[in-house]
């Protein structure tokens, strides 16, 4: 019995150290900031650049900043997922290319996702702790953001 678990404890250690060397392509964007970024579009105040940098775009741009754990499977693969299913949803360095209604809708959508703690994901914040927002960023962002899509929201009405 004892030999058994001790073989399929190596096979699992030996499938374990064979997937680390499965890592997806970087999403890494090779010529900075976009000229469609929103804060191009929107000048922000540093303390909301920061917000946006440390809590958003790690999944909703083309520039992830990986930590150490984050180049180790499986934690690799769930990173992964959340920024192939963040970008699909909003990439903040393709919002210039978005119609206006689809930045008006995304504008709502980001207020209601702040104000209701969905986001950032809290599978998100469970490994990326600085990633967490507290009221005051979360109203910093909501502010920033009113204060100029009002021509966006005024056209779409």
């Amino acid at each position: 019995m004892k030999a058994r678990i001790h073989k399929i404890a190596i096979i699992l250690l030996l499938f374990f150290l064979a997937l680390q060397f499965y890592q997806p392509a970087q999403n890494k964007s090779k010529g900075g900031m976009s000229a469609n970024d929103i804060t191009r579009l929107y000048p922000a105040p540093p303390e909301v650049r920061q917000i946006l940098e440390t809590s958003c775009y790690d999944c909703h741009s083309n520039n992830t900043n990986y930590a150490w754990y984050d180049y180790i499977q499986p934690a690799r693969l769930f990173v992964e997922d959340h920024i192939k299913n963040g970008k699909s949803e909003l990439n903040f360095n393709e919002w210039g290319s978005y119609s206006d209604r689809k930045q008006t809708r995304l504008l709502k959508s980001i207020q209601s996702q702040l104000l209701s703690g969905k986001m950032p994901l809290p599978s998100y914040t469970w490994l990326h702790k600085k990633a967490r927002l507290n009221e005051t960023e979360i109203w910093s962002v909501i502010s920033w953001l009113n204060k100029y899509p009002q021509g966006l929201i005024e056209k779409n009405k």
